[in-house]
């Protein structure tokens, strides 16, 4: 007998509320361990949240004033759904129980199961045996028993939390990892989680134990405090173990210890603290080490008893268009972070900068000191003061084109040159000196659609420069005291006819493309010394590009005409193709790139720009089936009848393997210190291992060649372990006798605990 009453729906609404609220949560965050309001009691309820409950059989004891439904109770409220055998409520004392095969789940999925629901006092307080939670992703926590008090506190008792669920793969293997605890305590006045007697299992086998540990509440992503352990290896320091301990010092506070055991100089000692608000956080981290083989070092700076580095960091949003925030670090030497692997990069930014970003604007402040690690002197390193940049786009009304406006103020000071040599050529990376550069820019273009659907997009500019150094340098290269006031105008046109074709499922498009562009000024050197355009190689990413250089201290001149064309094709079975190639053509006007910097930027010998002819430049790239990839890029010197630079790429991947083979060349050129001909190809392959026992385990390796001196630059091979939710491996890579960093000898180590979003917890 099935029962259907309005008048159960509304005696019982409460208890149903009350129920559901228990168990339910939002959806399972991204990037949180457990649900959003995992720890929370019972939210509130109005007179018009109604449940309809099902029930085989109901009773009512007037004496009592117990209600009682039972036999397949099934309980809807709010898009929360329960089932369970039997339901009794207490009018008198509001006490509610809901026994045997519960099952709730909630709008967004997740499946809570418990045997017995026992509530009291109001919903104030409420037991719960044999709890059990499965989300839509798949994570996994049990509990034998839960014990929400007088909403003060969460107690689980002989806890589990596994991300990958029961953690059985379909073979019946044992997979990823899991937490558990004999005690798990949530404090709701400050969110944090106490745990106790807790261990960790990887692939079932336990690895680590902690007697006691506190976190941050696990059900906000931004506050979890979870890292996992780091392993590393190096010539000098040998092999190193990272073992971080967490302890939450409040709710927005957390502190990490950061022990590292080296194998060959004793024990690094670190620690970082966090401090987080409602608009941003605060970090700082520091090591120390005193080393037990200082000697190992030889004469460089890290031949001394004591090491270590402090490092802060700051990032605040004031508002929802600005960010704000800062990165310093200090060091008792500048080899100490490279020397123990703490620091991937070899330039180390100290700033303090502010950061405005909206739909149609972009500003950036910042003040810069540059660090140079694993060097001796840092005087050539530039401070930048102000380091300032501004992008602006308006779009008119009534189809009247495109004003933007950008401008860019750079102050610089270095306190001697920073220079280098190749093979007897000198380079001039930054004169000595204050130097200031200030910069603005705006534009108008309008895309108009003509016969035939000719693309026509004419361009107006003007340019202002003023720029100011001090000839503080005794360089012979560099340039005196001075000033420069410039002018620039800008006019361009760009003209393409796309054409398309289709044929069955493929789309195909041809697009001959046509520019001029005139730059009204003689002065190439903007910024009197070059400190940000530095950067530049002629190819087909830069093609119709109305100023090549890649900063603002240099400027095209003159009046230039860039021709050529793309190819594009969609074949409608995820595969594609797309070809693009041209040449330019200076035709009237100073050529800059026939004016060469201090640092070699613009040598006519190396841009392909020079002469009034350029290089013929050229680039494909494409996919089949989403399973074959390939690239290439070639600069061709027609007067020469020879290639001056190519760089080719195939790759593949299907069914777990995977092969990339890459290729460059460059021809000698002794102007610029390159006295041969560079050839080099390389070849990385990844794989499964053929074994049926190691169906998550892959094996890579990999070989650089140089085909100039027939001799090897790098070797690597590395074995890894990946099953979705857990992954570790080790890596090897030794250079060759001409690579950059000959004969070197790395040992990579990675582990990784994964969520069920796939998202890394790891240090």
């Amino acid at each position: 007998m099935v029962l259907r009453r309005k008048s159960i729906a509304s005696i019982l609404r409460l208890a149903a509320a009350g129920a559901i609220a228990i168990l339910a949560s939002p959806a399972f965050a991204q990037s949180a361990l457990l649900p959003s309001g995992f720890f929370d009691n019972v939210p509130p309820s109005g007179p018009n949240k109604t449940a309809v409950v099902e029930a085989d059989s109901l009773s009512f004891d007037g004496d009592t004033g117990t209600i009682t439904a039972s036999g397949g109770v099934i309980i809807r409220y709010e898009g929360y759904e329960g089932t369970g055998d039997r339901l009794t409520f207490n009018q008198g004392s509001g006490e509610m129980t809901f026994d045997g095969n519960v099952h709730m789940r909630d709008p967004q999925g997740v499946v809570y199961t418990t045997n017995h629901i026992e509530m009291t006092g109001g919903f104030k307080k409420a037991i719960l045996d044999g709890l059990t939670l499965r989300t839509p992703a798949g994570t996994l926590v049990t509990a034998e028993s839960v014990d929400y008090g007088q909403a003060l506190q969460t107690i689980l008792m002989d806890t589990k939390y596994s991300p990958c669920g029961d953690c059985i793969d379909s073979k019946g293997r044992r997979i990823g990892w899991q937490v558990f605890s004999k005690k798990v305590t949530y404090v709701k006045a400050d969110k944090k989680v106490y745990l106790e007697q807790s261990r960790l299992e990887l692939l079932g086998i336990p690895m680590a134990w902690i007697p006691w540990l506190a976190l941050n509440d696990p059900t906000e992503p931004a506050k979890q405090a979870f890292r996992t352990p780091r392993l590393a290896y190096g010539e000098k320091y040998g092999m190193a173990l990272t073992v971080p301990y967490s302890i939450a010092l409040d709710e927005n506070t957390d502190l990490f210890l950061l022990p590292t055991i080296t194998s060959r100089q004793g024990l690094m000692a670190g620690a970082e603290w966090i401090r987080r608000f409602p608009n941003g956080e605060i970090s700082l981290k520091g090591q120390v080490i005193r080393q037990a083989a200082p000697e190992v070092f030889g004469t460089l700076p890290g031949n001394r008893e004591w090491r270590g580095s402090i490092q802060t960091s700051g990032r605040f949003v004031p508002a929802s268009e600005w960010t704000w925030g800062w990165n310093y670090t200090a060091f008792t030497d500048p080899y100490f972070l490279t020397d123990y692997s703490l620091a991937e990069s070899k330039n180390s930014i100290n700033e303090v900068y502010a950061t405005h970003l909206s739909k149609n604007q972009y500003a950036d402040v910042r003040v810069q000191q540059f660090t140079l690690l694993e060097s001796t002197t840092q005087d050539q390193q530039a401070l930048l003061l102000p380091n300032a940049r501004y992008e602006g786009v308006l779009n008119l009304d009534n189809g009247l084109g495109q004003v933007a406006l950008s401008s860019r103020l750079i102050g610089l000071q270095r306190n001697a040159d920073d220079t280098d040599t190749a093979n007897g050529v000198p380079y001039v990376y930054g004169f000595g000196g204050r130097k200031v550069h200030g910069a603005i820019q705006g534009s108008w273009q309008k895309q108009i659609i003509g016969p035939a659907g000719v693309v026509f997009t004419p361009y107006l500019g003007l340019r202002g420069d003023a720029a100011m150094y001090d000839g503080t340098s005794v360089n012979p290269a560099a340039p005196p005291s001075q000033t420069l006031f410039s002018i620039t105008p800008i006019a361009a046109l760009d003209i393409r006819w796309p054409l398309l074709a289709t044929a069955g499922s493929s789309t195909h498009i041809i697009e001959p493309i046509v520019q001029l562009v005139y730059r009204g000024t003689n002065t190439t050197l903007a910024g009197i010394t070059n400190d940000d355009a530095q950067s530049f190689v002629f190819d087909d990413g830069n093609l119709f590009s109305f100023n090549r250089f890649s900063g603002y201290d240099r400027q095209e001149t003159g009046l230039r005409a860039n021709i050529g064309a793309r190819y594009q094709a969609d074949f409608g079975d995820n595969s594609w193709i797309e070809l693009i190639g041209g040449q330019s053509f200076h035709l009237a006007g100073d050529n800059a790139f026939a004016s060469t910097d201090p640092a070699q930027v613009g040598n006519p010998a190396s841009s392909g720009l020079g002469t009034d002819a350029s290089y013929l430049v050229a680039g494909v790239r494409g996919s089949l089936w989403n399973i074959y990839r390939a690239g290439a890029k070639v600069q061709f010197d027609p007067q020469a009848g020879q290639v001056t630079r190519t760089a080719a790429a195939l790759g593949f991947s299907n069914y777990g393997y995977t092969a990339d083979i890459e290729y460059a060349y460059l021809r000698a050129n002794p102007a610029l210190g390159v006295d041969a001909d560079q050839h080099e190809v390389g070849a990385v392959v990844g794989a499964p291992v053929p074994l049926p026992w190691m169906d998550y385990w892959r094996v890579k390796a990999g070989v650089y060649w140089d085909l100039a001196t027939s001799q090897w630059l790098e070797l690597q091979g590395g074995l890894y372990y990946d099953d979705g939710y857990l992954s570790y491996g080790a890596n090897v890579i030794r250079t060759g006798p001409t690579a950059s960093t000959a004969n070197d000898t790395r040992f990579l180590f990675s582990f990784r605990l994964r969520g069920p979003d796939g998202a890394d917890f790891a240090l």
